[in-house]
């Protein structure tokens, strides 16, 4: 293991010039596919918006002082490279700032937190951004399964092989029959996911996290048949703010004829982008930004599971981040679990032994909305807020991803 980790939580909660700290996590807000406020903004606008905002939020640091930008991104045309380093020069990084993007599915985001930590912590960096950005709006025609791929793959000997283009709803009816999570119970949780998050709107949580976007916007239905107009987009727009579980009830089987897994209680098709900005914590003392400080990352593991249940993901990788990080279930106080589907959020809490009422405070995926690329980001700027708010200094990000796999991470407030 490499040494930069501290191990056990009494470690961890100690200030170390050598931790890798966050100073800001800022999100666009998260939108409906095809239907909300950013379905006519490109990815990369959203993500060069988000970086503006990170650079406006810290006017006291030079530009010229962040090295590297790693974006999450899924679904982008040429993995969103050429478009996203575009996008981090018009929102005014200078050249010298390099840049790439990371897929791993749906924890592209958190993937991309994790690159920038360790190239600090291993010291080839001083200062960078994690970040991530999708617009499934555009870009989610073939629902994220390849359209060109080796004939050979398809009929693979290997079952693995041939799962890894399972569609996701199927994985999630997998999760929820193996182990037994009904529907009712799905339902429900997906209802508390909403009401969850109508919850943090109505009193104006969110709003420390999110950044306004003004973007255009084409209503193909407008009487007047005005092609464009400027809106500016300050809030998320999926949450079901009368969600109940007879509503819930009354929506049909999304993936299979006799399944559980519902539109309702699978996360929604979405459109946003995030970013942190991390540096080290020396250099933060050199520049003067100690009292910028919010949190910092003190660790990431990632575990391989079968495509065919990969919802199971949590549930493998935190066991290891615990191991790894020397902290206790226990210990952690906070918790954001990607909710891809209600199925396999429920099945790795129970497994885990995970109270819900520490996990997704404010709701999840669910209620708000899964920007594949973006989710991670967007957990953590949901999260070290809260975290903030209730005075809790230990949390864990995690999620499932696609092909089967599982993320996590501990995350410390300051």
């Amino acid at each position: 293991m490499a040494g930069f980790i501290q191990k056990g939580l009494k470690n961890i909660l100690q200030k170390n010039p050598n931790d890798v700290v966050f100073l800001t996590a800022l999100r666009t807000p998260v939108t409906r596919a095809k239907k909300g406020g950013l379905k006519d903004a490109f990815p990369e606008e959203l993500l060069s918006a988000v970086l503006k905002a990170t650079l406006a939020k810290n006017p006291n640091l030079d530009p010229a002082k962040i090295q590297d930008v790693a974006v999450g991104t899924v679904l982008q045309e040429l993995g969103g490279a050429k478009a996203g380093r575009m996008a981090q020069n018009h929102a005014g990084f200078p050249a010298t700032t390099a840049f790439h993007t990371i897929n791993r599915q749906c924890s592209s985001g958190l993937a991309a937190i994790t690159s920038i930590a360790h190239a600090i912590a291993v010291g080839s960096i001083d200062v960078g951004v994690g970040a991530g950005m999708e617009s499934m709006t555009r870009n989610y025609g073939s629902r994220a399964i390849p359209t060109v791929l080796w004939p050979e793959l398809k009929n693979s000997p290997d079952k693995d092989a041939r799962d890894c283009i399972m569609p996701m709803g199927l994985t999630s009816e997998n999760v929820a029959s193996r182990y037994n999570v009904s529907r009712a119970d799905q339902d429900a949780f997906a209802t508390r996911s909403h009401q969850k998050a109508s919850k943090a709107l109505t009193q104006g949580l969110f709003d420390v996290e999110i950044i306004s976007v003004t973007t255009r916007w084409i209503d193909l239905e407008d009487p007047d048949n005005v092609p464009e107009k400027e809106v500016t987009i300050s809030k998320d727009d999926g949450i079901r703010l009368n969600a109940s579980v007879e509503s819930m009830a009354k929506l049909k089987p999304a993936f299979k004829d006799d399944g559980t897994s519902t539109a309702g209680n699978s996360s929604q098709v979405s459109d946003g982008a995030a970013a942190t900005l991390m540096m080290r914590r020396s250099t933060a003392t050199e520049l003067g930004l100690t009292s910028s400080i919010t949190g910092k990352w003190a660790g990431t593991q990632v575990v391989g599971c079968h495509p065919d249940e990969m919802g199971v993901g949590p549930a493998v990788a935190i066991p290891k981040l615990l191991e790894y990080t020397g902290v206790s279930n226990d210990e952690v106080q906070i918790w954001e679990i990607n909710e891809a589907f209600a199925s396999q959020a429920l099945y790795s809490m129970r497994k885990l032994g995970i109270d819900e009422e520490r996990v997704n405070l404010k709701g999840g995926a669910i209620a708000l909305g899964h920007p594949l690329g973006a989710t991670g980001v967007r957990q953590l700027a949901t999260l070290l807020p809260e975290m903030e708010r209730r005075a809790l200094e230990v949390g864990v990000i995690s999620m499932c991803i696609g092909t089967g796999m599982g993320m996590a991470s501990l995350i410390i407030r300051e």
